[in-house]
């Protein structure tokens, strides 16, 4: 299991380029990367979100990513190919109207703007795309790393909290028999305060306390709250993402109890269901950072 949150760094170098990528991640239910870069890397984005969602499937990513030429790299000389022929044409041109051949001198090429340009701080992708990828990977390795140990963190506190959810189900459970026993005893004691002599033995005195038994019987929710718990553990020792399933198995945890509860229709059940509420939204705000 792995927490959403977390940063990683990684930096990686060729004879070109020195990149440094940082990552940081925070929770969020769908994934969303973000990348911060240089505009010349615009081209290779896409393959940089792509790498990311290879690890991560949940989470707000930020990726920042600074390059700089390396220490000694030589730079760059572009030749403006189509500048230069059109240079040297319009000296063959001129010539033909001074009536003697005139052409360039190399110190002519020099002055000209444009048709040779110094490139020492132009960045080129996919030149600077082998410093950039190890460095994202060891980026992404940091990260993971983070998120399985605050994950780790994350499981430990969710098991020693559905501990404590399975000790109120199982106070439910020894409480609830007793439900039955206390409303006849209220219901013998209203039938004498009103002066209505009915044998508790009474057809009709049985037949009401059999709906009611029916109607109070909470074993059925019991037994989805064991098979809930079972999953839930299920879930926290399973290698690929389970955020979902575990919020999802949350709300399945509130109905059960809050059905109990409304079933049960007893102060003392009704105490252990605010307790038990208490503890799961404790758990439920603790997975929506589970990726």
């Amino acid at each position: 299991m792995h927490s959403m949150t977390g940063f990683g760094r990684g930096s990686a170098a060729t004879d070109a380029w020195h990149c440094t990528v940082e990552i940081s991640a925070v929770n969020r239910k769908q994934a969303e990367v973000v990348v911060q870069a240089p505009r010349e890397l615009n081209e290779i984005e896409t393959r940089i979100r792509k790498t990311v969602l290879e690890t991560v499937s949940r989470g707000r990513i930020q990726v920042s990513i600074n390059l700089e030429r390396a220490e000694g790299a030589a730079a760059a000389i572009q030749v403006d190919a189509t500048l230069a022929h059109a240079f040297h044409n319009a000296f063959i041109e001129l010539g033909k109207t001074v009536g003697h051949p005139l052409l360039p001198s190399a110190g002519d090429y020099l002055r000209q703007p444009g048709i040779l340009t110094l490139s020492n701080g132009q960045i080129h992708a996919e030149e600077a795309w082998p410093a950039i990828k190890p460095a994202l990977d060891q980026a992404l390795a940091s990260l993971a790393a983070m998120r399985h140990t605050e994950g780790a963190h994350l499981k430990d506190d969710f098991l020693a909290r559905l501990q404590t959810l399975a000790g109120f189900a199982g106070k439910i459970a020894a409480d609830a028999p007793a439900r039955p026993i206390r409303q006849r005893e209220l219901l013998t004691k209203r039938l004498r305060e009103a002066n209505l002599d009915l044998d508790p033995g009474d057809e009709r005195v049985v037949k009401e306390l059999a709906i009611f038994a029916d109607r109070c019987d909470v074993s059925e929710e019991l037994t989805r709250l064991d098979s809930h718990f079972s999953k839930f553990r299920e879930y926290v020792d399973a290698a690929e993402p389970s955020g979902r399933a575990l919020d999802f198995l949350c709300q399945e945890l509130f109905r059960e109890f809050n059905t109990i509860g409304s079933k049960a229709n007893d102060a003392g059940i009704a105490q252990t269901i605010v307790e038990a509420k208490a503890e799961l939204e404790k758990i439920r705000e603790q997975v929506q950072n589970v990726e």
